[in-house]
């Protein structure tokens, strides 16, 4: 038997139907006070824990004020306002990363994106539905610097990083932005830390830097900084392969390509700024290819327009004779089947050295050798030692560095044995993915999308992570290539590895016309007499 619910009887009907109507506790008016004032007290101490700085420092404007009155404020602000303007003069990068940083995020956080977020995250279809009610991902940090404003988000439980990456675009629009771009991990590395306290330093980025699957970051560009021309790098003496610096990153910083043991393609459409990205390259190398560290080997089918003016820095060059390109890459597939014989069971790795360089390929154009050729057994040839050096090359240090406008595979059999990809301006959306991998333009690289003023801007994908980077690269003028090709010519003397400074390996041959079978004429005998014989009487 059912017990009585505990309650007020409100109405009965016939049968055993009750409505039912809890029994209210009246309590008295200090004690409903007094539970009210003891929740809003532990809402504020909460708040104040989980901001301390703030905290700290209403309490002491407050002790200052009410000890020193108005002088009390004031000139500790004047002083905090010279400490803070000497700071920036002395190391602007600390005193981002240190004050203005932190100090712009919270501020953001609260006046622009706390304001907009329910609208924009509804909106933008990242709100869900749980139990007839809408849950909202969760924003706990801003992080600013000079260009970007990058938001820490907790996802709602079941979300993805792919969700947040297929509405970037609009992401970026509703907060009032062009560009923005989802990581999955929290961008950036863990700094070097040196010191007698660098071990505790180094426990609180095992902290800070830890795996957050449930953590994604959203970088919104709230200064392009890539709008200026980037001035060339400083020529290293020595460069340093793992860490080459070639362009300007969103947030200011140098982005360095890791050359050693990778191959490079570079897709990029007409006058998208493919030649920065390779002079750069150049320019970079030029203390190693002095010193002999360094051999580059240079196709430019376009008979030298690209690379004539560095013609001194080039150990092998071929840009008229398609002949002597085919043998040009011959030669280092010779070059690569020697080292694996002497250095096999010995390395992994190939070092570098003056005696043993770095063979570097570097190919302009390269869809004129894989696609564009007419002689087929040419072509052939040449496929078949690309496709070697790209597939055995980067361990001996025979690299390949190649450009090209149309990334598909019909163009380009061999896309996938580039490791290290960057996209260009480009006219296809579908073009992205075939230059960077899948994904990568919904993960925020619109290479289609490139305004005009944008040569040298391009998307590269982070060492370690699927997230694309824009970048901008180091513009190299003529007058930069001859001073370069003066002060950083290769050597002469470089028969260790085939190569001799100032010869193509073959001349182009004379090819003789091919013999045509006579024909006759193309229209009937009668038809012909009756064309003359009506000319001719026009003529009179």
């Amino acid at each position: 038997m059912i017990g009585r619910p505990w309650g007020e009887v409100l109405s009965t009907s016939a049968g055993d139907l009750l409505v039912i109507r809890p029994k209210r506790i009246k309590l008295p008016f200090w004690m409903v006070l007094l539970g009210l004032l003891l929740r809003w007290s532990g809402r504020l101490l909460w708040w104040c824990l989980r901001h301390p700085v703030v905290t700290v420092s209403v309490v002491l404007a407050l002790w200052l004020y009410v000890e020193f009155d108005w002088p009390g404020l004031v000139v500790p602000l004047v002083l905090a306002a010279t400490a803070s303007a000497v700071w920036r003069w002395r190391d602007e990068s600390s005193w981002w990363t240190f004050l203005a940083g932190p100090l712009l995020g919270s501020c953001r956080r609260v006046f622009v994106y706390r304001r907009a977020w329910r609208e924009a995250m509804t909106l933008c279809g990242l709100a869900e539905m749980y139990d007839h009610r809408p849950v909202l991902p969760e924003l706990l940090r801003v992080r600013s610097d000079q260009a970007l404003d990058v938001l820490t988000v907790r996802m709602v439980r079941g979300q993805t990083p792919e969700q947040f990456q297929a509405v970037s675009a609009n992401l970026a629009y509703a907060f009032g932005r062009r560009h923005a771009r989802i990581y999955s991990e929290r961008p950036g590395d863990p700094p070097t830390r040196t010191g007698h306290a660098a071990w505790l330093l180094r426990l609180v980025d095992r902290v800070r830097y830890r795996d957050r699957p449930t953590l994604v970051y959203l970088a919104l560009v709230r200064t392009d900084a890539l709008r200026t021309v980037v001035p060339p790098f400083a020529v290293p003496a020595v460069p340093d392969f793992t860490a080459l610096p070639l362009a300007r990153r969103e947030d200011l910083r140098t982005w360095s390509l890791h050359l050693l043991s990778t191959h490079v393609l570079l897709g990029g459409a007409t006058r998208s700024g493919k030649g920065s990205v390779l002079w750069s390259l150049v320019r970079v190398l030029g203390g190693g290819i002095a010193s002999g560290l360094v051999r580059l080997w240079v196709i430019d089918p376009k008979g030298g327009m690209e690379f004539g003016l560095g013609r001194p820095m080039f150990a092998r060059f071929a840009g008229t004779s398609f002949e002597a390109m085919a043998d040009l890459l011959d030669e280092a597939v010779e070059v690569l089947r020697e080292r694996q014989t002497r250095l096999a069971g010995r390395v992994r790795v190939h070092t570098p050295t003056e005696a043993d360089p770095l063979v570097v390929v570097l190919i302009d154009e390269m869809a004129a050798l894989t696609a564009y050729l007419q002689d087929v057994e040419l072509r052939k040839r040449i496929a078949s030692s690309l496709g070697l050096l790209l597939s055995q090359g980067a361990g001996v240090g025979v690299l390949v560095v190649a450009a090209l406008q149309d990334p598909r595979k019909d163009v380009l059999p061999f896309r996938d044995l580039f490791p290290t990809r960057i996209a260009l301006g480009l006219t296809e959306a579908s073009q992205v993915d075939m230059v960077l991998g899948d994904g990568a333009r919904k993960r925020g690289a619109l290479a289609d999308q490139m305004p005009r003023w944008a040569k040298g801007v391009g998307y590269v994908i982070l060492d370690g992570t699927p997230d694309p980077m824009r970048v901008r690269f180091s513009y190299v003028s003529d007058d930069d290539i001859r001073d370069m090709a003066r002060q950083y010519p290769a050597p002469v003397d470089a028969s260790d590895i085939l190569a001799q400074v100032g010869r193509e390996t073959a001349t182009e041959p004379v090819r003789l016309p091919l013999p045509r079978k006579p024909s006759g004429p193309l229209l009937p005998e009668s038809l012909r007499n009756l064309l003359d014989r009506d000319a001719g009487g026009d003529a009179r």
